[in-house]
């Protein structure tokens, strides 16, 4: 019998933003009005910027919806429309998480993201 090898990882812990503040992108808030990440100062925040089309976003969301049960999640979709985020709510129960939305992809240009992408922000 032959030894399977693991594959090799295609993540990275990427710690270059360190100390830096949280950016000012603006987006939706579950019923549409905008925010910014401001509105989580206090608590920490583990920002998850995930779409509907993204088959690895959507297999981490229940495993971020049992973190939310010990920490602020912030699934910021990247999809481009309400309707398609919501529908994809609809249809899976979660039982923390909301559905925030970054239509104009802020926050993937801000941080050239490859979805999906967490970002964890302290407290301040």
């Amino acid at each position: 019998a032959q030894a399977t090898a693991e594959p090799a990882a295609t993540h990275a812990i990427d710690r270059s933003h360190k100390g830096e503040a949280a950016p000012a992108v603006t987006f939706e808030d579950p019923d549409g009005k905008p925010m910014t990440l401001a509105a989580f100062k206090g608590k920490p925040v583990l920002v998850n910027l995930w779409a509907t089309w993204c088959g690895p976003c959507v297999k981490e969301m229940p495993t971020l919806d049992a973190a939310a049960a010990t920490i602020t999640v912030a699934t910021i979709s990247q999809d481009k429309d309400r309707p398609t985020v919501a529908g994809f709510f609809a249809k899976h129960s979660f039982a923390r998480l909301k559905p925030y939305l970054d239509k104009d992809v802020g926050f993937s240009i801000t941080y050239n993201a490859s979805l999906p992408m967490s970002i964890l922000f302290d407290s301040t």
